[in-house]
């Protein structure tokens, strides 16, 4: 039986009386993808905030490992191994590739393994040993967002979380940016995916939730949520993934 690396009982967030989210209740297991659907507004974002310890919950617990860590600061977090991935990446792009990727490492029990994981992310991304030397601004958008994930990979994770890893970008650099994903989850990477692009993460997934309002309102098997009429009328407008090449 699997380990559960993320437990989220019953978690909720306000924000001056308007509850952003409300009774979330989710798990992630080692070496599992779990994706979070939903339209804008729906709480996504807010939920990732607050298992990583950016925004403070009103109710409900957060465990890693078994740990509590909903009272956490998220500089305290992160040393537990658990590591996001914010929209848009957020570089530092007055910096190198390579200065960036070992930020990465900061946290100690990170630091010692600094080179033996730069060697392991520049073989999943080739292309940012090839600009290592390159200032991270002037980076593609695909290049920026697979240095932001090897930037986070470079912290060895228990937890990876990516919130919308896809917006923005061109197709090609889309299904470029999920083989990644794959390949990190296939690693035995446990991941929580927030994706816009329903299609595509119902593919990479193992298991699914959907958010409306800041409430769970559908979850299940990525292969049956990719079949349930309510999420193929609303996510993937009108076709299920498998009718999909």
């Amino acid at each position: 039986m699997a380990q559960v690396a993320l437990t989220i009982d019953g978690l909720s967030v306000d924000f001056e009386g308007f509850k952003a989210v409300n009774g979330v209740t989710m798990t992630v297991d080692d070496g599992e993808l779990r994706v979070v659907l939903g339209a804008n507004g729906a709480g996504k974002t807010t939920l990732m905030s607050t298992i990583a310890g950016l925004l403070i919950c009103t109710a409900g617990t957060i465990r890693l490992d078994g740990e509590q860590i909903e009272k956490l600061p998220a500089h305290q977090i992160v040393t537990r191994r658990l590591v996001m991935v914010p929209e848009g990446g957020r570089l530092f792009p007055f910096m190198t590739v390579l200065e960036n990727l070992e930020l990465g490492a900061f946290n100690g029990t990170a630091r010692p393994a600094l080179k033996a994981s730069l060697d392991d992310v520049l073989a999943h991304f080739p292309i940012l040993a090839e600009r290592r030397t390159q200032l991270a601004g002037s980076l593609s958008g695909g290049e920026r967002q697979m240095c932001a994930i090897a930037r986070a990979m470079m912290s060895q994770p228990k937890l990876l979380m990516l919130d919308e890893p896809s917006l923005g970008l061109a197709p090609l650099i889309v299904r470029e940016i999920f083989s990644i994903i794959g390949a990190l989850k296939t690693a035995g990477v446990a991941i929580l995916l927030v994706e816009q692009n329903a299609r595509a993460a119902l593919q990479v997934a193992d298991h699914g939730y959907v958010l409306e309002t800041g409430e769970v309102a559908a979850k299940g098997p990525a292969a049956e949520l990719a079949i349930d009429p309510r999420v193929v009328e609303t996510y993937l407008g009108g076709r299920g993934v498998a009718s999909v090449e």
